[in-house]
């Protein structure tokens, strides 16, 4: 089997998130692909691939190593210097709809942990993702 690539990864991790509750909406799908065509760290993938990579992902999760056999892929495909940004980008997918549910929450603790993230960190990208999906009313 290929190694996983650092992009793969990435939405491996966002594609967890958005499926943590079961529940995949249209406005976290829509963001997943956002995020791939406008974050610079996806620059050079191919958004074609973006469809095949999260079934990849959902595969992988119906393995018998399930989520702890994603999490262990992603970080060893995600450099540490782009751990944050990984978590960042996943955290995007979660606040878009303005509601965390507490599966996303026990995936997101997961993932912080996976990436060997510091709570300080971790707590400056979740402030920063709720404070950007504020609306004024």
């Amino acid at each position: 089997m290929p190694a996983t690539t650092t992009h793969q990864a990435m939405i491996y991790l966002m594609v967890i998130t958005s499926a943590s509750d079961r529940d995949m909406t249209d406005i976290e799908l829509a963001r997943i692909g956002e995020v791939v065509r406008t974050w610079p760290v996806f620059e050079d993938f191919d958004a074609e691939k973006l469809v095949a990579t999260a079934q990849k992902c959902e595969k992988l999760l119906h393995e018998e190593a399930g989520l702890d056999g994603v999490l262990v892929l992603a970080r060893a495909a995600i450099p540490p210097r782009l751990r944050d940004t990984a978590y960042a980008a996943a955290f995007e997918v979660a606040a878009v709809d303005l509601e965390m549910r507490m599966e996303e929450v026990r995936v997101l603790d997961r993932l912080r942990e996976a990436l060997d993230l510091e709570d300080n960190v971790a707590f400056a990208i979740e402030r920063a993702a709720k404070a950007r999906h504020r609306m004024l009313t």
